[in-house]
């Protein structure tokens, strides 16, 4: 353990192989009860995010977190792990949230909010604001496309080459940002400025309704309920909840491979919803009536690692008095957050405003897609402005300037992965022409409320990205500034588009024009 310690500390080791040392010497510090177990911890949290220095692009972040994959994505879950096995749950919740979707979290800081900072001191604002842009504009340069894949040879020798000026500009700017970040803390009211948020305020998630936060570690895995004013509930899993939970999410994945239409994917999906509510659903049906919260109320599921690829909200069936099977989202109204500063910033309040939203219909089907123009018409039939891009006019620039002028946002169309690329996922549009996870991204639509994106694989990861980072469109539309999306966690069904948006995109609508005012479900139809 003292090796380990040197290790860790001698500043002539690699920022990597420094990271690599702490996570290592965690592993037999907790076997063996060790008492610089959390020492070993701290330090390898203190540490994950600086092997992305010199990593001056998204994509290339996102390939250095994959390369350290094998500690990247189990350190913040055995972390957190380790503190609720010594009763600090609090501090459990703060380091799930500090060490996961470290790339959306680099991310928001630069879109964070600087209304009081202006308020003090508009010059400082000014500068700040500038720096987060130019370092914003650089970050989401595709490294892959021109810089020959995000090589490092450039930074060899005497010459260091286009990706090695990249690598300067952005430390260039790293620095002046820091320097402002000080002077910023420097002023008595601003203190706690960009700091890491603590439980207090992560509590300030569960404002509208419980987060389920399910930390999935082979050391034990834990359910906690995030509550607005309470302490968490911590609900006990069983020794095998880890195993059976990625048992489950392969189960899913090799049948979904068959095709949705097969035998054997109707059987491995309801075995699967089946022993998920076994496993996850039942107990958290039963704390959530012991925290009378009532049916009907809204949820939030904060997952982890293999519970990201399963239908939470579909568990069941669950028996019910009368008889009929019932599933977890006709007890509640569940959604998914990828994590608490997500959903905290979702809940910022939008514009008040009396006029009804106007909607965007983004529209590119093909002959796969016969339900297409139906479902346009009941989008169309919403009693608000509906405005059409279809055809050879659903072109990625006009869909993405458009996007400025409307709250609201309908898709559809095909949903396009490419495995190993999240930054290339896509919407196929006119011509084959594709904005990408990247695009959408760039797009910064503060008014924005709610978008349903009927197409395929909108929520799903491609293979061989980091489930925890949540690079999907999804997660791409709400980071630019929609505080409520609807996307799919694989292939979709062509009719479902159209049954699908009768159902929610009135109701949203009309919801949206009365402050307070919140979904809800009578006899299996929305409501408001």
């Amino acid at each position: 353990m003292q090796l380990f310690q040197m290790a860790v500390d001698h500043r002539g080791v690699m920022i990597r192989h420094r990271f690599q040392f702490s996570c290592e010497w965690a592993q037999p510090a907790r076997s063996h009860s060790h008492p610089s177990t959390s020492t070993a911890y701290d330090h390898a949290l203190a540490l994950m995010r600086d092997p992305l220095t010199f990593a001056p692009t998204v994509d290339i972040q996102h390939s250095r977190l994959v390369a350290m994959r094998s500690n990247y994505e189990a350190l913040p879950l055995d972390c957190t792990s380790y503190q609720v096995h010594t009763g600090q749950l609090q501090s459990a919740v703060e380091t799930l949230e500090r060490g996961r979707a470290l790339v959306w979290s680099e991310m928001r800081g630069l879109r964070s909010s600087i209304d009081q900072l202006r308020t003090c001191d508009p010059d400082l604002a000014d500068r700040f604001a500038a720096v987060n842009q130019d370092l914003e504009v650089l970050t989401l340069v595709f490294a892959q496309n021109n810089y020959g894949g995000g090589g490092e040879e450039g930074l060899e020798g005497i010459g260091i080459g286009p990706f090695g000026r990249l690598v300067v500009r952005q430390q260039g700017l790293l620095d002046d940002r820091d320097n402002l970040i000080s002077q910023i803390r420097a002023r008595k009211e601003l203190e706690s400025f960009l700091i890491p948020p603590s439980f207090d305020s992560l509590c300030s998630a569960a404002v509208r309704g419980p987060v389920i936060i399910i930390n999935h570690s082979k050391w034990r895995s834990d359910i906690i309920i995030l509550l607005r004013d309470s302490p968490p509930p911590l609900i006990p899993t069983p020794n095998d909840f880890y195993d059976r939970a990625n048992k489950l999410r392969d189960q899913l994945s090799g049948a979904r491979k068959q095709g949705l239409e097969s035998v054997e994917y109707d059987d491995a999906l309801r075995s699967v919803l089946r022993e998920l509510y076994g496993l996850l659903g039942w107990p958290v049906i039963q704390r959530l009536n012991d925290l009378h919260v009532l049916e009907q109320s809204r949820v939030w599921w904060c997952p982890t690692s293999a519970f990201f690829s399963l239908p939470l909200h579909a568990m069941g069936p669950i028996l019910s008095d009368s008889g009929l099977p019932r599933y977890f989202l006709d007890l509640y109204i569940p959604s998914y957050t990828p994590t608490l500063s997500a959903l905290i910033e979702s809940n910022k309040s939008a514009s008040q405003t009396s006029v009804r939203p106007s909607l965007l219909l983004v529209l590119h089907p093909d002959a796969s897609m016969e339900s297409a123009l139906d479902e346009m018409y009941v989008v169309q039939s919403v009693k608000t402005e509906v405005e059409t891009l279809s055809s050879a006019r659903a072109t990625p620039t006009a869909v993405l300037e458009r996007l400025q002028d409307h709250r609201f946002v309908h898709i559809v169309c095909h949903g396009i992965l490419e495995p190993g690329k999240p930054f290339e996922s896509s919407l196929k549009l006119y011509r084959g022409n594709r904005p990408t996870l990247l695009d959408i991204t760039r797009s910064r639509l503060p008014d924005a409320e709610f978008a349903l994106l009927a197409a395929c694989h909108t929520a799903e990861l491609t293979d061989g990205s980091l489930s925890d980072e949540t690079l999907h469109l999804t997660a791409a539309v709400q980071y630019c500034g929609f505080r409520r999306v609807v996307g799919t966690m694989w292939a979709m069904a062509d009719k479902d588009g159209r049954d699908l948006s009768k159902e929610l995109l009135q109701v949203s609508v009309l919801a949206s024009g009365k402050p307070g005012c919140t979904l809800s479900r009578e006899n299996g139809r929305c409501t408001s």
